[in-house]
Parts: C-alpha cells; structure tokens; sequence
C-alpha cells in the first residue's frame, strides 16, 4: 500500500474548527497523514520540523506567506490548497516557478457573495435606506413616490465568477432587470451569451440605476469609480461594492452621498476598517458591512469541503477544480 502523502495545516486557530469541522477532519485524516503542529509561523523549530517532508499545505485565513523561505523548508511540498477565497495575499510567484500546484476555493466562497449582491440589489431598487430613514423619522413615502425592481438597469463592473453569478441570478429573477456588463477582457458577443449588453465603463456608469463592482484589485483598477465616472450616475442611482475597497474612490462617493445623489451598500471599503469618525458611518443612504459578503460562520464549512475535495483530487492525480495558475495573478482578486 502507497505511504499516505504527508499534510500541514496551516491558518490561524481560531477559524480551524469552522473551516475543518469533525466530520470533514475525519475525511482529511483518511486521505492523508496531517501533521498535528497547526502552522502559522514559518520560523519555529515546530513548523520548520513539520515542514520538511510535507507534501501538502492547506492553508487558510492567517497561514504565512508560502514564500522563498518557507519553500527551502519543504523540498517535497507538491501543492497549496488554500481553504478560502484569493491566494494572492500569501502565495509568492516561486510557488508555481517550483512547479507547485495551486488551488483555491474561491468557487466555494463566491456564492454566498452572489447572495449577499442580490440582497443589496433588491434593497437598492427600491432605495430602501432612505425609505428606512424616513419611516423612523415618522415620514411614510407616497404610493406614487415609491420605487419598485422592476426593470431597473443594474450595471455590472467585471465579468469575474461573482460578476457572471450576479448576472445569472439577474437574469433568471423575475423583476425583467436589464443587465450592462463592462469588462475589457470579455467581447460584445461573450457578454450577449451571458446574457449582458457590452458597454464601456462610462456608458455603464451613466445609463445604471445601480452599479455593483466585482473587478480584481489591480493597479489598473484602482479608483474605477472615481470622482468624474461617479458624477456621471444618475441621480438617486445606487453604488454596491462586495470586490475591494480600492477600486472605489472613497472621498468622491462620500461627497455624492453627503449630497444626497447616489446611495451606498460598501461591504469593503478604503481604508479598511472605515475610521470610526468617517463620514459614511452616519449618512441615511450608506449601509456598511464589515467584509461579510463571502462565507460566514458556518457557510465557511464549504471553504473546508471544498479544499478536502480537492485534497482527494490531487492525491489521486486528478486536476484541481479551484487550480490557480500563474498567468492568473494578473486578473484575479
């Protein structure tokens, strides 16, 4: 019988239960021999001991940089299961010059972020905080002045594994939403086939009654929404953004907030967290959530069987599911 392939964990202990409850532990130690040492640091005696003949990282939130240092401590390290969303905050580029597998459950992770945008989109089309503001200030709106989903025009900013759930679940609800997709590595026909109209940044920006961004982080993208793409939106149009918080230009939308023109539903910000004197934390049109689009609490039970799954895959030599490969650092969150 083959000798099991050698397993660490690594991610900050007070997600490991959530992340890898009994019964998917119970899966992970028949696949493979799970050093008991938990890693997050690198430099210990413990971890340099564990390190060296193991086969598989998963990692998680609070695992350290898989980096040059920690790579001359596993010299048969074949592949790094990251049991959350992007890799990029803790895998180096040696990683895959070494020719080690990568993968992520990014896939796991971005359904409940779908959810969360098509709560926030539901909210927006009816403009639901200032609805609230005025309902508790003793005002109720006129029939006339209310406003329903119903044909409303939501603009999606990137053609990422969210962006595409986004507008699937656009599509397939009832309120007949129209659906503008700006993404410049996706053509006119590659949106139509997902069901989108093409349209640069600013058209999309104009034409929206609510903007939802789902853009990687890049130096490209910082500021997307900046001050003059933000004055091209409508009046009482809405801004949701569940991507990162760079790609939106903070002071700007505070300003169209403050001025009562756009609406904000910002589950990342920049800086984040928000500083507690900001001026978004007391506006009647702004909802902030601190990062909670993506699993939580026991949703993070997916990130989990998602990485065991994959643990399987790679100890039968099967392809990665959630495989990340170098060229993709470019384009990813």
């Amino acid at each position: 019988m083959a000798e099991r392939p050698k397993l660490v964990l690594a991610m900050g202990p007070d997600i490991l239960d959530l992340v890898l409850p009994a019964t998917l532990r119970t899966r992970l130690d028949a696949l493979a021999a799970v050093h008991p040492a938990l890693l997050t640091d690198a430099t210990t005696p413990e971890a340099k001991a564990a390190l060296a003949d193991a086969d598989i990282l998963l990692t998680g939130w609070g695992a350290p940089a898989v980096d040059t240092a920690l790579l001359g401590l596993a010299p048969r390290l074949g592949a790094v299961i990251h049991a959350a969303g992007t890799v990029k905050g803790h895998v180096r580029p040696e990683v895959w010059r070494r020719g080690i597998a990568v993968s992520s459950a990014a896939d796991a992770n971005a359904g409940p972020v779908v959810d969360f945008t098509m709560a926030t989109v539901v909210l927006a089309a009816r403009r639901a905080l200032g609805a609230a503001a005025d309902y508790t200030a003793g005002r109720l709106p006129a029939y006339a002045d209310r406003r329903g989903a119903d044909g409303a025009v939501v603009g999606v900013i990137g053609a990422s594994r969210i962006g595409r759930g986004v507008i699937a679940r656009l599509l397939a609800a009832p309120a007949d939403y129209r659906v503008l997709l700006a993404d410049p590595y996706v053509s006119p026909a590659e949106a139509a086939a997902l069901g989108a109209e093409s349209a640069d940044l600013d058209t999309l920006c104009a034409t929206s009654d609510i903007v939802t961004v789902h853009a990687p982080d890049l130096p490209e993208t910082h500021h997307l929404l900046d001050a003059r793409r933000l004055g091209l939106m409508r009046d009482g149009a809405a801004v949701i953004n569940t991507a990162r918080g760079r790609l939106v230009d903070t002071e700007a939308l505070t300003r169209e907030c403050a001025a009562g023109r756009l609406d904000a539903y910002l589950d990342v910000t920049d800086p984040e967290p928000l500083p507690r004197d900001h001026p978004l934390h007391s506006l009647r049109n702004v909802l902030l959530t601190p990062h909670i689009a993506g699993c939580q609490g026991t949703e993070v039970r997916r990130l989990g069987a998602y990485a065991v799954d994959e643990v399987e895959r790679w100890t039968r030599g099967e392809p990665l599911l959630g495989a990340v490969r170098a060229d993709d650092l470019a384009r990813i969150a």
